[in-house]
């Protein structure tokens, strides 16, 4: 209760939502999670097109059981069918805060199951790692990582049970869970565990023999295997679904300064390029002083603070940092197993207190290693104006709560003890505050942020809702502020923000034109009839915001709805090279996949700034420029915005306006760099040609096209022969067949999946398997047989 209620007033100070009219969606919580939230509720209420395999709202068909165990296989999760359709923030908000909260009582039932000691005390280390700088600057905005906060003090109870012969059963379970819930945070938090496992073998009864002490790592090493195991049917599959993801740039390791590092153990700071380890000034000043404490025997204080030394020595260092990201620098935060640094931190402190206030020799040497701890961090760029006023004010009621301590040991009385508790919660919670306010106001100020869902996002889904069609032809609701906008507000398009979004998926929108963000990993929607007659989509959703996106107001738009005639999702290529011009560029790949040529690309001469070209008269300018930054203008049309930023954001090709009856054709364009541009940056689209190759498409197309939860199946007119081509990204899993014939791995049509007709065959059908879901069940399956099998071993065994 005490975690919870110091996270919402920490929401409240800073004026965010819920407790506030700014929004919390910055970055990834808004472009990513809170999507997947939002259609997770939809999905569990069966409101969904796809299934458990295949999310068809997302890219075209998109891997969803990938998704599911990396963002959304946390039993928390399951909470957001308690909240309605119109309030996914709120959801996500009371699944974030019982996260922490979870964690401050897990870590507080771990302190008492180490070592006796009173319970007050338990509580506020407990509650001072769930608040922990981690936790405000990262886990909040990235849920799915909160599961691995939670699951550190889980996984080094697991390790006293093994280190105890005890809960042979349960301890694989819990590790099955952690895994399941986020492997990604849970592999670190196990490494973690491992760590504080080997501290009790060296340190706990000296009577044990180091046969025993084997034993007991042994037990630990089966129940984490066994885990594991029980985990494979999504950690399998996550995992080759990784393999196969858009890779993003490789990151080279660069450690952050001592200084900056030290500065980050203080209240306020923030940064994604050093180690978040603030759990409050009363708390460190408790772990500070294991060294010298007396009260605790030497063997624990030399083994624990020398375990603490090297974790944070493998923070920066590059092989212990590639150790602990699973051998992958990972983009954006390098910093993501601190979490285990803090919990090491309070079970520090926790030894030194449990067993009594620490003697002054031993307050004054922590005090002193704060204090130069402080003194060194005093230049760092990340210490913030509220930092030092908040460790004084920490530190001056952490201080006035020991003689109260004191004599509540001599002299036993009631009022005392709830005395020392109170100041000390007020110092460590009050520093929590400071810091939970003043990060999320950095925050907000300097990175990217989503408005708040409002009528903006309701008026696009009513109006995709009406005109849905699947899978007669798909709906795109256009672009809506945020990322994976389909997952909010319904449709089939390409929008797709997943850190497993394929490299085929990418690399076939992105040659035909369309725009990506997040290096490749979150394709946008491209409006052009050309795509919107490959992809089958039949409406588009435009909307327009009625004034400027602002922090604390939802927006509102002007939405309107465009149907158009095209060809279904199945059609039928006929034999031989498909139609189109030559080359590479963006249009070329466009007619080659609808197999007719429909645009002009004349030859482009560019001068300086200027481009010129000749098109046919009335037809309709498009201009692709991945990689431009800046504005381009067709005489007489008003100025278009591209924002491509390599490699991180790839901008979509956009039209310019049609073409004066001249003929000519001159583009200015204005950079702040001199444009990079394709070879072809210019095309003409004739719309008399589009408009023929779609009813030829549609003549030859599929009948009738049904679409099931991972399956689409499509009746062909008789005598089809050629390739008959879904509207769907060929990416691993996809399996297709023919008539009766046996299904076989898709093939490829220009990046699109592909079935070959020879002319007897009236129906083709396609089903969707994510990858590893046999290995990773058949690995199930065993790991359960096994666990069984110790369960009935240490049964007879207790018997006797």
């Amino acid at each position: 209760m005490l975690t919870a209620v110091l996270f919402c007033l920490a929401t409240r100070l800073s004026r965010s939502h819920p407790f506030g009219p700014v929004t919390r969606n910055t970055v990834d919580l808004g472009q990513q999670y809170l999507p997947f939230h939002a259609y997770w509720r939809s999905f569990l209420l069966g409101e969904t097109h796809g299934d458990a395999f295949l999310n068809w709202n997302s890219g075209f068909g998109a891997n969803f059981l990938g998704d599911i165990g990396t963002y959304l296989s946390s039993p928390f999760d399951l909470l957001v069918v308690l909240f309605p359709a119109d309030q996914p923030e709120l959801a996500l908000y009371a699944i974030t805060t019982a996260k922490i909260a979870a964690a401050g009582a897990a870590m507080a039932l771990l302190l008492l199951r180490l070592r006796p000691g009173p319970w007050p005390l338990a509580a506020v280390l407990g509650t001072a790692y769930a608040l922990s700088g981690w936790t405000f600057d990262y886990g909040a905005t990235v849920p799915m990582w909160l599961d691995g906060l939670v699951a550190f003090p889980l996984l080094c109870l697991v390790g006293e049970w093994a280190r105890t012969a005890r809960r042979p059963v349960l301890g694989p379970l819990v590790v099955a869970l952690a895994w399941i819930a986020n492997f990604y945070t849970a592999y670190m938090a196990t490494i973690g565990a491992a760590v504080l496992l080997v501290v009790r073998l060296l340190t706990a009864e000296e009577s044990a023999t180091a046969r025993q002490r084997i034993a007991g790592a042994l037990r630990a090493a089966r129940g984490v295997l066994l885990g594991i195991g029980l985990a494979a049917p999504l950690v399998v599959v996550i995992f080759l679904a990784t393999r196969g993801a858009d890779p993003t740039p490789e990151t080279t390791f660069a450690p952050a300064s001592w200084t900056d590092l030290l500065a980050r153990f203080l209240p306020a700071t923030a940064s994604v390029e050093s180690p978040a380890l603030f759990i409050g000034t009363p708390a460190l000043l408790l772990a500070l002083t294991l060294p010298f404490n007396r009260a605790v025997a030497p063997r624990v204080r030399a083994v624990l603070t020398t375990a603490i030394v090297l974790v944070t020595l493998s923070l920066q260092w590059e092989p212990t940092h590639l150790l602990w990201h699973a051998g992958a620098s990972p983009n954006g935060i390098p910093y993501r197993q601190t979490f285990v640094l803090c919990g090491l931190l309070l079970v520090a402190a926790w030894f030194s207190a449990a067993g009594g206030v620490p003697r002054p020799a031993a307050l004054l040497g922590g005090g002193a290693l704060f204090g130069a701890l402080a003194w060194t961090a005093r230049g760092s760029v990340d210490i913030d104006r509220w930092t030092y006023p908040a460790v004084a004010a920490a530190t001056v009621l952490a201080l006035a709560a020991v003689p109260f301590a004191l004599r509540a040991v001599h002299r036993p009385a009631r009022l005392l003890p709830v005395l020392a508790v109170a100041l000390l919660v007020a110092a460590q919670g009050g520093e929590a505050l400071v810091t939970g306010k003043r990060i999320e106001e950095q925050r907000r100020a300097e990175v990217s942020w989503s408005p708040r869902i409002g009528p903006w996002h309701t008026a696009v889904a009513e109006a995709t809702a009406r005109a849905d069609a699947w899978p007669r032809y798909r709906t795109d609701p256009g672009e809506v502020p945020g990322g994976n906008d389909v997952l909010l507000v319904g449709g089939q398009g390409p929008d797709y923000y997943s850190s497993l979004t394929t490299e085929a998926t990418s690399r076939t929108l992105d040659g035909l034109g369309f725009g990506h963000y997040a290096k490749g990993r979150h394709p946008v929607t491209l409006d052009n009839p050309v795509t919107d007659a490959i992809f089958s989509i039949g409406t588009r959703i435009r909307s327009v915001p009625t004034g400027p996106l602002r922090q604390d107001e939802p927006p509102r738009a002007t939405v309107s709805v465009t149907t158009t005639p095209v060809p279904p999702l199945v059609t039928v290529r006929r034999p031989g090279r498909p139609a189109g011009h030559p080359g590479d560029s963006a249009f070329a790949v466009q007619e080659r996949l609808l197999g007719a040529s429909v645009y002009e690309l004349p030859p482009v001469t560019r001068t300086g700034r200027v481009l010129t070209a000749r098109c046919p008269a009335g037809s309709r300018l498009w201009f692709w420029g991945p990689e431009y930054r800046g504005t381009a203008t067709l005489a007489g049309e008003p100025p278009v915005e591209f924002e491509g930023k390599p490699p991180s954001v790839r901008a979509p090709m956009r039209p310019l306006g049609a073409v004066p009856a001249t003929g000519e054709v001159r583009i200015e364009l204005t950079s702040e760099t001199r444009p990079r541009l394709p070879r072809q940056p210019v095309g003409c689209l004739v719309r008399d040609r589009l408009d023929t190759a779609v009813w030829e498409l549609t003549a030859t197309g599929a009948t009738r096209v049904r679409a099931g939860g991972h399956t689409l199946t499509a009746e062909l007119p008789p005598g089809s022969t050629g390739t008959a081509v879904l509207a769907v990204p060929r990416t691993s899993g996809w399996r297709c067949a023919a008539g009766d014939a046996e299904p076989r791995p898709a093939r490829s049509y220009q990046g699109l999946l592909a079935v070959p007709l020879d002319g007897r065959a009236t129906t083709v059908g396609c089903s969707f398997r994510p990858p590893g879901v046999l290995l990773g069940g058949a690995v199930g399956t065993a790991a359960l047989l096994a666990l069984t099998a110790t369960g009935v071993l240490h049964r007879r065994r207790t018997r006797r």
